[in-house]
């Protein structure tokens, strides 16, 4: 047997070497030729899954360590009777964890703030879910919009309240293009338009759901604080954008350690359903042991001395802005930062709360 992995795919040859011979390419540029003769695929959310990539091929699984499935053909996959998967939920706390994060590297001032915050969430599905429970920790007020789902423990409240009432707003949506909720440009000129200008805009979804053209016009008119960790044209982003935003990270609110091992984890599972194999490893095992800045402690004070240690998001910002070459993100660069990124840990490794 053999597997086409992305080379950023964490713990690989952990969980599939004992079944295949494992060949590890780029998954930006993965074409038909690379995964012509291989049984399975391993994928991101940058490889584009169509037709043209798996026709006439081997493939009996395609395995994507990633939430998302806009980057799915999946039409085109069931077709041809190749099992899929994704990784609905993997790295959901990773991202809570990036919003409170970039949210009090902007304001630390909100750390005390307890309910005179309150934090706009569109989309509960497993990041907006997360998030929200992790923001009530802090004693932030929490708002939510999603047509498709209720959460008991979210005020739900219609999108036009939350763009006009809350402080901060954090999108967590799927993207989608039809239906009666596409999320493609949901943040649009007229959804920004509604915002106080003070309103911290956070996009850690897809790029697309934020429209830029708008989103630079809102910035020059407003000065608003957006932090964006996608972008709508990505991997191509301007210098223009770049020098308006308030806080930029390279797509890697979900990379954290255990977010990639437990994508990889997921997929591993669906595989080894697919080939009838049993399931016998668990992602935890590999995982070394960090240290308990929460141990016994309160989580505002060891956030109020530790945040900076436990994730240093102005670090992924420096780091990206060093990355412009005549006049915007050097893509090369770019996928580089995203391949050598060394993966924090989640809170609940140091002992902290999860969702």
């Amino acid at each position: 047997m053999k597997i086409v992995a992305d080379e950023n795919l964490a713990f690989t040859e952990y969980f599939f070497a004992d079944f295949a011979e494992i060949q590890q390419a780029a998954g930006r540029t993965l074409t038909h030729a690379d995964v012509k003769d291989a049984d399975a695929l391993l994928v991101r959310s940058v490889t584009k899954v169509n037709a043209e990539l798996v026709q006439e091929t081997k493939l009996k699984f395609v395995g994507s360590a990633t939430i998302g499935t806009d980057h799915l053909d999946i039409p085109a996959l069931e077709q041809r009777d190749i099992a899929w998967s994704n990784a609905a939920g993997c790295n959901a706390q990773a991202v809570a964890e990036y919003v409170i994060t970039a949210l009090l590297h902007l304001k630390p001032e909100l750390i005390d703030a307890n309910d005179s915050f309150t934090l706009g969430i569109v989309g509960l599905g497993n990041v907006g879910s997360r998030l929200a429970t992790m923001a009530k920790l802090l004693g932030w007020n929490v708002i939510g919009y999603d047509p498709f789902v209720q959460r008991e423990h979210v005020q739900q409240v219609e999108l036009e309240e939350l763009l006009k009432t809350a402080d901060a707003i954090s999108t967590h949506v799927p993207l989608t293009q039809t239906g009666n909720h596409p999320t493609y440009h949901l943040i649009n000129a007229e959804a920004l338009a509604q915002m106080k200008p003070e309103v911290i805009l956070i996009n850690s979804a897809r790029g697309p759901v934020v429209e830029e053209a708008a989103l630079i016009a809102d910035i020059q008119q407003n000065h608003r604080l957006v932090v964006l960790d996608v972008f709508e044209h990505e991997p191509e982003i301007s210098e223009q954008l770049l020098n308006l935003i308030t806080l930029v990270t390279p797509h890697i609110a979900g990379y954290s350690l255990e977010g990639k091992a437990r994508g990889t984890q997921m997929i591993y599972d669906a595989f080894c359903r697919t080939f009838h194999y049993p399931a016998e490893k668990q992602f935890e095992t590999q995982l070394p042991v960090c240290e308990a800045y929460f141990k016994d402690r309160d989580l505002k004070a060891v956030l109020k001395q530790y945040l900076t240690q436990i994730y240093d998001i102005g670090r992924d910002d420096a780091t990206l802005r060093g990355c412009l070459k005549d006049g915007k993100v050097d893509q090369k660069a770019f996928d580089y930062l995203r391949k050598t990124y060394p993966l924090r840990r989640e809170w609940a490794a140091h002992g902290g709360p999860k969702a």
